[in-house]
This record gives C-alpha cells, structure tokens and sequence, in this order.
C-alpha cells in the first residue's frame, strides 16, 4: 500500500483545510489507535504540541478520535519533538503524537507519530494507518471511550534528562550563551536547561503568541540571533526551529555552523574517544561533499540516505552507528535520542567548548564546504514536473557538464509542493549555469 497522505515527516499543510482539519485529525486519531492498541487492558497516548494557534483544534479533535476508539490521552501541552519521543518511552505509551510544521510558518501545521520504542513509523505502518482511513472507524463500546487529562509537569522530565546528557562533571559557567527559541516548542525547556548548567542565557524567541513561531526567528532566520551574540559579545548563539529537533549554532564571530558542520564536530570528536560507532557518520544526500571528504581523511565513513530524519535514523538502526544527521540541523545521537533534538545536539557542541577552552570559531568550521547551491521550484499540487521530458533532458544535460567534479541532487519535497534541485561544483560559475537551467526547465515544465 502506497502513502498518500504521509509526507517524509508525517502528515502536513495548511491549517483548517486540506489534512489539516479538525475532522482529519479525529479520523487519523481514530485510525492510529486502531492500530496501535495491543490488547492491553490499557491504552495510552501522549500528546505533545508546538506553540500555534491551530495546535488547539488539532489536539482537541485527536484526543476525541483516540478517546472513541478505547485510548487513554495524555495532554503534555507545548513541548519539543524529542521530548514527545523520550516520553512515549518513559511513559509507557502505546505511541506519541507531536502536533508540529517544525520551521514552517503558523499557518502550517502537522502530525507525527512515535511508537512505544520512541522511533518515528515505518512508511508501511504509515501506510497502514493511511488504508484505515477508507474504513469505518472501529469505535468502542461506551464503557471502553478512553479518558483525558494534562500531565503539567512532563516538561520537567524532559529537562531532567537533557542535563544528563551534558558530561559529568563539567558545567557552562563563564559562557555567555544566546538562546533564540523561534517562539516555539522549547521556550521554556531549552533556557532552563542552559540556566541550571551554569551559563549566562540571553535569550530571544520566548515569547510565543500563537503566531509568531518561526517569524524572522529560528534555525530558518538565524539572522537576528546572530545580531544579539555580536551585539551583547556572546560566547556562542544556539538557534533552534518551531519543534526544537533541529539547530543551527552561530559562533562568536556571526558565523553560522550548520547541520554538517556540527556533525563532522560531533563525528571527530567521538571517534578520538572511541565513542563513534559503526565507524560512520549517516548523512542524507543533501550534505555537503566538502563533509564526506573531511570525514574520510579521519579514517570516518560517510553513509547517505534519503532526505529526511527518519531515513536517517532507520539506516543507524541497521548499520549500528550511533550518529547522524542532516545538513538542515537534525542531529541524532543514538546514545540519547530516538530523533532529532537541537538541544542535545548543542550540549556536545557546548562540551566540546569547555573542554578545549578555544573559541568556537577555531574549532566549529572543521571543513572548508565544497560551493553548493540549493534553489526551490514551487509547483501546483498534482503535477509531477520531474517526469517531464524536458526536465530529464535538463537534469542529463547538466550530470554531463558537472562530469565528476559535482554531482546533482533533485526531488521533490516530503513537506510542500516545490521540487529542491541541488547542485554541488568546485567551480560556482558552472555551478549556477547548472542549476539555472534546470529549474528553467521546471519552470517551463510546471
């Protein structure tokens, strides 16, 4: 069975139309509990959401449609991605949901599903729950209609284990950290964390009003964060997105490290402990070359997988490797963590701060990246310009000019309705030319 409604991070779109109504996510709450109940006596769910005024209706209509089909509901409020997936652990759930568009503006919304291992599904489970939509809800009898209620103090967990994670025996006294939460999932969580580790926390995006989550904040716009760590001579700028899975980090200097950055960091330094295991860092196709070669004179693998976390974490699994990630800012740390999560991610960045006492712009830049470009090409829903002919002649055209000095990533996106063509070159000139003329051909095309 094939997803139609599943994207390569759950279900997405624009609030109150298309899958984003109250209706569809009572239905898909009534298909996921149809699905995940195992015979127990008890059925539990936690559900956990980002800041956005939609998050009320979505999580409103699920709890109806898991309450009605025997599942008990637990409400655990705003709380980042990673900590929905820690929790459905701990808590024994049946499954997580996580009620989030992670970097996309307020007016998206979407939902993810965690199993009881606190690992993203399957595409065929996915699939599955996606087929008993087409059915009639199995609902329960009366006396089987599931409970709800609010778990008010699940942020503290969270933060409780995050700390963990940071090193024994080390502490962030002395740093002068700036903290931009793109007004979302982790305004409260992440400064806390920061706070009781010693650091002095500046913080900016904590203010969430149900729409300003990720607007001119975050991962996505590190523009103002990196204002404020010139402005206040901060130490290093920690940049998260809407749901905290993912983050970027901005050294003393303005300079933004991103996603492979941080890995080939991570990666280096693990593998001088010995903690680095299956000898291999996994990456999707979109990291940059300029990391596959940093890593390989380190005697360090480089494994690529599709676009998306979740791809990401399925080929940890099978290869045994205990990190990975993406060049957007998921960053997965087996050790800790069943998904992405900016903040933990931070805290080895932050260690490795305090262990070396050098600034982070001596040590953050591992790589000289190889010129990489990335355009969007926006498409009307249904269309599938990549089976185009003029945009398979297009892309071969350019495979040829690029010969075996770059290479060509184009797919479409899991989340929107835009095909990301991607092109990598040690000469930008030709580069450009390339890129250019194949999203004129989607152009053209679409």
């Amino acid at each position: 069975m094939t997803r139609k409604l599943f994207g390569t991070d759950g279900v997405r779109g624009r609030a109150n139309s298309g899958a984003m109504t109250a209706e569809m996510a009572m239905r898909l709450g009534m298909a996921a509990g149809r699905y995940f109940r195992n015979g127990h006596q008890e059925h539990r769910v936690i559900i956990g959401k980002d800041t956005r005024r939609s998050g009320y209706m979505l999580e409103t209509a699920m709890t109806a449609g898991f309450t009605s089909v025997g599942m008990n509901v637990f409400l655990l409020g705003p709380m980042p991605t990673p900590a929905v997936a820690m929790l459905t652990r701990s808590l024994r759930a049946d499954l997580g949901v996580m009620i989030s568009a992670s970097h996309n503006p307020f007016e998206d919304n979407g939902i993810k599903f965690f199993g009881p291992d606190g690992y993203k599904l399957s595409d065929a489970a996915e699939a599955e729950i996606e087929g008993y939509l087409a059915e009639a809800p199995d609902l329960s009898e009366p006396s089987g209609i599931g409970r709800a209620k609010r778990i008010d103090v699940a942020y503290g967990r969270y933060t409780e284990f995050a700390k963990t994670t940071f090193p024994r025996g080390l502490r962030l006294d002395g740093l002068k950290i700036v903290l931009d939460c793109a007004h979302g999932a982790a305004y409260r969580t992440a400064p806390e964390v920061l706070w009781e580790l010693g650091a002095e926390v500046i913080t900016l995006g904590t203010a969430p009003d149900g729409f300003n989550i990720n607007a001119g904040v975050g991962s996505t716009h590190p523009e103002a964060a990196q204002a404020l760590v010139l402005e206040t001579g901060a130490d290093i700028g920690i940049a998260l997105d809407g749901d905290a899975d993912r983050v970027h980090v901005i050294d003393e200097t303005g300079r933004i490290i991103d996603g492979d950055q941080i890995m080939g960091l991570i990666a280096s330094r693990w593998a001088g402990e010995g903690r680095l295991r299956g000898g291999a860092l996994v990456a999707t196709v979109m990291s940059n070359l300029g990391l596959e070669r940093f890593l390989a004179g380190r005697g360090i693998g480089l494994r690529r997988t599709r676009v998306g976390d979740r791809y990401v974490v399925e080929d940890m699994r099978q290869s045994g490797c205990n990190l990975g990630g993406e060049q957007s800012g998921h960053i997965v740390m087996s050790d800790y963590t069943t998904t992405g999560d900016g903040l933990i991610a931070a805290l080895q960045i932050l260690a490795t701060l305090v262990e070396t006492v050098k600034p982070l712009s001596e040590i953050g830049q591992v790589f000289t990246p190889v010129p990489q470009l990335l355009k969007n090409m926006r498409y009307t829903e249904g269309t599938e310009p990549l089976e185009t002919d003029r945009v398979k002649a297009a892309i071969a055209a350019g495979e040829v000019r690029l010969g075996s000095t770059g290479r060509l990533v184009i797919r479409r996106s899991g989340t929107e309705p835009l095909v990301r063509v991607m092109g990598e070159a040690e000469d930008p000139v030709l580069l450009e030319d390339v890129v250019d003329s194949i999203c004129d051909a989607v152009a053209r095309a679409v």
